[in-house]
C-alpha cells in the first residue's frame, strides 16, 4: 500500500474520496487514440517516481503512476492471485522448509532501449534496497519496506544463477506465501545499465534519491508507458511505450490530473475534462446529471483499512497518554463509525473492527470477531473508563495531574466527506472531555508529517489508511503494527510482535496457518495500535468516451492496468 501502496502502501494510503476501483462489466471497444483524463484525489500531488520509495512518499497514487513505467516483479490480481502474464517473474519455486526461493524471470520483457530485463537488473534493485534499508542510509532514505517480508535483514544470500534466475536464501524458515507476497514483491527490477552509476553505494543512494522526485528522470522503462511531461499541482502525462513487450496501449496519452477539491473534480467530469474520476459521498444526488449524459457510477471497495493515528513516537508529548490501552479503548468507543458510515458516506462505507476489512470478503476475516465487535460506540462507557483511571473533567477537558486530553488532530483536506468525518469525531469526543483542535492538510503534507517520527505538531491524524497492496499483500501487519514498523506510529507491544512473527512461520496445514493468523487479528483488533474507522467505497465515475476501464482497475489492490484502457476520439 500503501498509504497504499504502498507499503505501499503505504502507506502507504488515501483520503476517503480516493480512486480505488475494481472489475465490472467488460465494455469492448475497437477504438484507438483518444486521451484518458484521470482524476487524482483532491489536493494530491505525485511526488516520487522510482519503484523503491521512502516513507514520506509511499502513497497509492505515486505507485499507480510508477507501475505504468516499471513492471513489478510480481503483479497481483484483484483476487490476490499472481498475474504471471503481467509479472517480470515467470514463476517462483521454493523448498518445503521455506528457506530457499528461486525466482525465474520472463525472457520476453525488454527495456524501452531494447535491452532485455535480466538478473542484473533484479540484483541492482536488491543491492539498492539492502543499502537503503540501513538507518545510516543518506537522505531521503531509508527504504519504507525495511522489516517487511524479511527484507533485508532476514535474507542470508541473494545469488544470480544466470541471466534469468535469482536464488534467495533466508536465515530461517518462512511462510512461503508470506515471503513471496510481502518480501519478493518489493523488488521491482530497475535498469542497472541506466541507473547504476557509482561503485560506492552511498553515492548511488544519493544519486537515486536526488532524482526520485523528478518524473523526467525515468528515461529507460519496461512498463506500458513513459513520461511525456510532469507539472506539480497540475498534471502528469504518460504516453505509450512503443517497445513495451506486453499488451500495448492504444490511447494517445493518459493524464493524471491534480484536483483542488471534489467540487472542482465533479465540475470537470460534467464538462468532460475528466473521464475517469470519482463522486464524493457528499455529492450523492448529482449522479443523475452524470448518468443522463452517459457516465457510469460504480461503488468499489479496496482490501484496506482506514484509521485514526495516535502519535506514540518517542519524544511525542502525547506518547505517555496514548501508550495506555484504556485511553485507546475510550477513544475507540467514542467513535460513531456506524453513524459516520450512514450519515456522511450514505451507506457506502463499512465500519471496521480490526486490521481486516469485512468487505471485500476474504479468508483473512475472523467471522467470530466480526460478530462481536470489542468496542462498540458508547460515550458514557468511554467517559466512565477514563474516570475510573483517575481522569476528571475540568472546564470541559479530561485532566489528570498535569496531563490534559487536549490534542491537535490533522485531517486530509479537499474532500467534504473527510472534513465532515473529522468534525463529527471532534464533536463526539468533546462529550467525553477529549478536546480536539482540527488541522487540515493536503494529502502529501499529511503523509510527510505522519511518517516523520520527529514531527510533534500533531497528536491525532485521520483521513488516511492502508491498502494491503505491497509490501503487505499477505496482511499480517508487520509493516504497520510491529514495534519496528516503519509505517507505524510508535506503537510497541511485545505480544503483538510475537503474534505477528507467528504468522510468518510455515505450518503443516492451512488450518494451523489460519489459527495463528486469527490469533494475531483478534489481538490487534483489541490492543488498538490505531483507532479503527471505516472502509470507504469509492464511487467511480467513467465517462462514455472511455472503455475497458472497470475490468482493469482492480479495487482490491488499487493498482490499475492502464494499458488495457481505451478511449474514443
Amino acid at each position: 500500500m500503501k498509504l497504499n501502496k504502498s507499503i505501499a502502501v503505504a502507506i502507504a494510503m488515501a483520503a476517503g474520496s480516493s480512486l480505488l476501483v475494481a472489475p465490472s462489466t467488460f465494455a469492448a471497444s475497437s477504438s484507438t487514440g483518444g486521451t484518458i483524463e484521470y482524476a487524482l484525489p483532491p489536493q494530491t500531488n505525485l511526488t516520487w517516481f522510482l519503484p523503491i520509495v521512502n516513507a514520506a512518499n509511499d502513497s497509492v497514487y505515486n505507485t499507480q503512476f510508477v507501475d505504468q513505467l516499471y513492471k513489478p516483479l510480481l503483479w497481483i490480481n484483484n483476487d490476490y492471485t499472481i498475474n504471471w502474464k503481467s509479472s517480470v517473474a515467470s514463476k517462483v519455486t521454493y523448498n518445503k522448509q521455506g528457506t530457499v526461493y528461486h525466482v525465474f524471470l520472463n525472457k520476453k520483457w525488454k527495456w524501452s532501449n531494447g535491452q532485455p530485463v535480466t538478473s542484473k537488473d533484479l540484483m541492482f534493485t536488491w543491492n539498492v534496497v539492502k543499502a537503503a534499508s540501513s538507518s545510516k542510509a543518506p537522505a531521503p532514505w531509508p527504504f519504507v519496506g525495511v522489516g517487511t517480508g524479511d527484507i533485508p535483514s532476514g535474507i542470508k544470500s541473494v545469488v544470480a544463477n544466470n541471466n534469468y534466475e535469482v536464488t534467495f536464501t533466508l536465515d530461517k524458515p518462512a511462510n512461503q506465501q508470506w515471503f513471496i507476497y510481502n518480501g519478493l514483491i518489493q523488488l521491482t527490477p530497475m535498469p542497472a545499465a541506466a541507473m547504476d552509476k557509482y561503485s560506492n553505494i552511498n553515492q548511488e543512494l544519493k544519486y537515486l534519491g536526488s532524482n526520485a522526485t523528478n518524473a523526467m528522470f525515468d528515461k529507460v522503462v519496461d512498463g506500458p508507458f513513459s513520461v511525456q511531461s510532469a507539472t506539480s499541482s497540475q498534471s502528469w502525462v504518460l504516453v505509450p511505450n512503443k517497445n513495451y513487450a506486453g499488451h500495448k496501449s492504444t490511447v494517445s496519452k493518459i493524464v493524471f490530473n491534480f484536483e483542488a477539491s471534489n467540487t472542482s473534480e465533479l465540475a470537470a467530469i460534467k464538462t468532460g475534462a475528466i473521464n475517469v474520476g470519482y463522486l464524493d459521498q457528499s455529492e450523492i444526488g448529482s449522479e443523475g446529471s452524470l448518468t443522463s449524459s452517459g457516465d457510469q457510477v460504480t461503488p468499489e471497495y479496496s482490501f484496506g483499512i482506514f484509521w485514526t493515528e495516535m502519535n506514540m513516537w518517542p519524544g511525542a508529548p502525547s506518547k505517555s497518554i496514548f501508550d495506555q490501552l484504556y485511553v485507546r479503548q475510550a477513544l475507540q468507543m467514542g467513535l460513531d463509525n456506524a453513524g459516520i458510515s450512514k450519515d456522511i458516506y450514505k451507506g457506502y462505507a463499512v465500519p471496521l473492527i480490526g486490521p481486516i476489512p469485512p468487505v471485500p470478503n476474504t479468508q483473512f476475516l475472523d467471522k467470530k470477531l466480526a460478530k462481536n465487535p470489542p468496542y462498540p460506540f458508547n460515550i458514557a462507557k468511554a467517559t466512565q473508563l477514563l474516570k475510573s483511571h483517575g481522569w476528571k473533567m475540568v472546564n470541559g477537558v479530561m485532566t489528570k495531574g498535569s496531563q490534559k486530553m487536549q490534542f491537535t488532530m490533522m485531517y486530509v483536506t479537499g474532500s467534504t466527506s473527510s472534513t465532515d468525518t473529522a468534525e463529527v469525531m471532534a464533536q463526539d469526543w468533546a462529550q467525553m472531555g477529549v478536546k480536539v483542535t482540527l488541522k487540515g492538510e493536503p494529502f502529501s503534507n499529511f503523509i510527510s508529517a505522519t511518517s516523520n517520527p520527529k514531527d510533534t505538531s500533531w497528536q491525532l491524524a485521520t483521513g488516511s489508511g492502508w491498502d494491503y497492496n505491497g509490501p503487505g499483500f499477505y496482511p499480517t501487519g508487520g509493516q504497520l503494527f510491529a514495534s519496528t514498523a516503519p509505517s507505524g506510529t510508535g506503537f510497541s507491544n511485545a505480544t503483538e510482535d510475537q503474534l505477528i512473527n507467528a504468522t510468518h512461520i510455515p505450518y503443516a496445514t492451512q488450518q494451523q496457518t489460519m489459527q495463528h493468523f486469527f490469533a494475531y487479528e483478534d489481538y490487534t483488533a483489541k490492543v488498538l495500535p490505531f483507532l479503527w474507522g471505516q472502509n470507504v467505497a469509492t464511487l467511480v465515475v467513467t465517462g462514455p468516451t472511455v472503455h475497458n476501464v472497470l475490468p482493469y482497475l482492480d479495487a482490491a489492490t488499487a493498482f490499475p492496468q492502464m494499458q488495457y484502457w481505451t478511449a474514443s476520439n
